[in-house]
């Protein structure tokens, strides 16, 4: 006899990056819809709350003069990490382009730092999405954990079989310096989370 699991085989289909943009352009999908492809699966991401857009609004307000003609600061916009995979992390540091990646995708050797805004997501941003940056060779991942008013940034780098090398917690009394802009990017914790 058969067990439930031959008998009820699941088969997922799994969308590529070129259909999750057909279906944006149909009007399947909508911005407002608050989705990203991970793995070829349209996942719904958390709602932003009011802490979640404050702090995003600083760190660019922040980044923005820091970086100035040394890269391009994006604000939740898609990267391309694979064929199934185009998350929308909260903020991206760059190379610089003369036209702002208008005639291409955000690629992973594009990226110089992604930072994850973590207010309900912390978990999601840790064991889904960290990996996956990993993967894609993403040099630098900073989570900023706003969830239980803990103020710590997670600092990963060195990406290395999927997995970052070096994690540093950055808390208060500290200041945190990317790696992949050392001379550039530097921020105070107290400022970042005052």
């Amino acid at each position: 006899m058969a067990t439930a699991s031959e008998v009820c085989e699941r088969v997922l289909w799994r969308f590529s990056v070129d259909d999750f943009a057909k279906m944006l352009n149909a009007g399947i999908l909508r911005a407002k819809d608050r989705v990203e492809l991970i793995d070829g699966e349209v996942r719904r991401m958390s709602p932003i709350g009011t802490r979640h857009y404050a702090m995003v609004n600083f760190l660019n307000h922040k980044l923005v003069p820091m970086v100035g003609n040394a890269g391009i600061v994006s604000i939740q916009n898609p990267i391309q990490l694979d064929d199934y995979t185009e998350p929308q992390p909260d903020l991206v540091v760059m190379r610089s382009r003369p036209n702002y990646y208008a005639d291409s995708k955000i690629l992973p050797s594009d990226i110089l730092l992604v930072i994850e805004v973590a207010d309900s997501s912390l978990r999601y941003d840790r064991y889904e999405k960290l990996p996956r940056y990993a993967s894609a060779g993403i040099p630098e991942v900073w989570i900023v954990d706003i969830e239980d008013d803990g103020y710590l940034i997670e600092q990963y780098s060195a990406p290395y079989a999927g997995n970052y090398s070096l994690k540093k917690d950055h808390g208060v009394g500290e200041t945190i310096v990317s790696m992949s802009m050392p001379d550039t990017i530097r921020l105070v914790i107290e400022k970042i989370f005052g």
